[in-house]
């Protein structure tokens, strides 16, 4: 790693003493992490800690109405939500060893949405994107609990373009890395949800698309877990640490033809389902 060095002076009984501070070269990468509705920061405090393990700083918090933040959900918004993560991503960015153009944020069903939409307010790298939720742009203040939730699921059958969205115009504007996983039987964000999220990375540098065999949406079997924290950690150390030495990202063979709107031929498009060890 390269270092810079800064001269400085050491004041000791009166007097002064030349002295040369080395210090890396440059700061390190952010990582924010976003769980889903219901759930709390718990459920990414261990994958956070092996990302941080791995020479970034990792963020997780509770969303506004979950956990200890404040259990009562039932008028929460996503207008609040999008506000708390937001201010969770102002103060990773603050922080003194954080490289503010270096920051990840990863999210699952629900945070996957809002981490979605984030990149179109503030500045993000690197986007990882694990069961997307899909939700309709209306109704945007209402709180969430009140959202129709069969409407909500119809919806979500359907392809939806980039044009009607707002997450989904977020991810078409994206020009970083992108990581998107589905969960094979997932009844809550099904395929062709997660379809029209794939198809909308239309300008994403790379796109790498997983598949959990087996899994259900919030993956309540260990094996599923451990499929998951092993690409994630996989993905960061190939993305993210690897930019910071100046690598770039792997290109790969696509597995198949991207879906309309998707990624353009020259990317990388890399797609596999993962099965739990």
């Amino acid at each position: 790693m390269s270092t810079r060095d800064e001269a400085i002076e050491i004041g000791v009984d009166g007097q002064r003493l030349a002295g040369t501070l080395v210090a890396p070269a440059t700061t390190i990468p952010g990582i924010l992490f976003v769980h889903g509705w219901g759930g709390s920061q718990e459920q990414y405090l261990a994958r956070a800690r092996e990302v941080a393990a791995l020479g970034c700083v990792s963020l997780t918090f509770d969303l506004r109405g979950h956990a200890r933040s404040d259990g009562r959900n039932e008028a929460v918004s996503r207008e609040d939500n999008l506000r708390d993560v937001l201010a969770a991503y102002d103060t990773l960015a603050r922080h003194p060893a954080v490289d503010s153009r270096a920051i990840a944020v990863i999210g699952s069903s629900y945070g996957g949405y809002l981490a979605a939409i984030l990149t179109s307010l503030r500045p993000v790298r690197w986007l990882g994107l694990r069961v997307p939720a899909l939700y309709k742009d209306e109704d945007w203040l209402l709180p969430k609990r009140q959202l129709d939730r069969e409407e909500l699921a119809a919806y979500r059958q359907r392809h939806v373009g980039p044009e009607e969205n707002r997450a989904l115009a977020a991810c078409a504007a994206l020009e970083g890395d992108a990581l998107l996983v589905e969960s094979e039987h997932d009844d809550v964000v099904p395929h062709p949800a997660v379809a029209s999220f794939r198809a909308a990375f239309g300008r994403a540098r790379s796109l790498t698309y997983r598949v959990i065999e087996g899994a259900d949406h919030g993956l309540s079997e260990e094996p599923w877990q451990r499929a998951y924290t092993s690409l994630l950690v996989g993905w960061v150390t190939e993305m993210v640490l690897g930019a910071r030495e100046g690598a770039p990202s792997q290109r790969t063979e696509k597995a198949e033809a991207p879906p309309p709107g998707g990624v353009e031929p020259g990317e990388e498009v890399l797609e596999e389902a993962v099965s739990p060890p």
